[in-house]
């Protein structure tokens, strides 16, 4: 299977809900990091899985509508804890609308909200 990923990074706030998680209870920033996968077992004729010119503009797209907002406050989390287990599934979704390349057959979105704590989101297209 083929593989091809980008990466980038931006800073977003949140705050945790439904539980005492001390100072992560009130909004504070994080330095969010992103890795998009994208994988699929054949390639189009010029021999790309998925344009990378296209994974850029998408995925650029996707971080502009978080980078500096709030999370809680976005109706994609509405009644969520806004962890980072549900950050990478609504990244996921947001990102997989834009996409549209034939051979693409799973996408994995992996976002670290620390420089060694991360969460991923991994889902194969029917």
């Amino acid at each position: 299977m083929y593989t091809v990923a980008a990466e980038r990074s931006f800073v977003a706030q949140h705050f945790l809900v439904g539980g005492d998680w001390g100072p992560e209870n009130l909004p504070h920033s994080h330095p969010y990091r992103v890795e998009v996968q994208l994988q699929g077992q054949s390639l189009d004729l010029h021999g790309y899985l998925v344009d990378i010119v296209d994974i850029d503009l998408h995925l650029d797209e996707v971080v502009a509508y978080f980078r500096d907002r709030t999370l809680n406050e976005l109706a994609e989390f509405a009644g969520l804890n806004p962890s980072i287990e549900h950050f990478s599934r609504i990244f996921w979704q947001l990102l997989r609308q834009r996409l549209s390349a034939p051979n693409l057959q799973a996408l994995r979105v992996k976002i670290w909200e620390t420089e060694i704590a991360w969460a991923a989101y991994q889902k194969e297209f029917k």
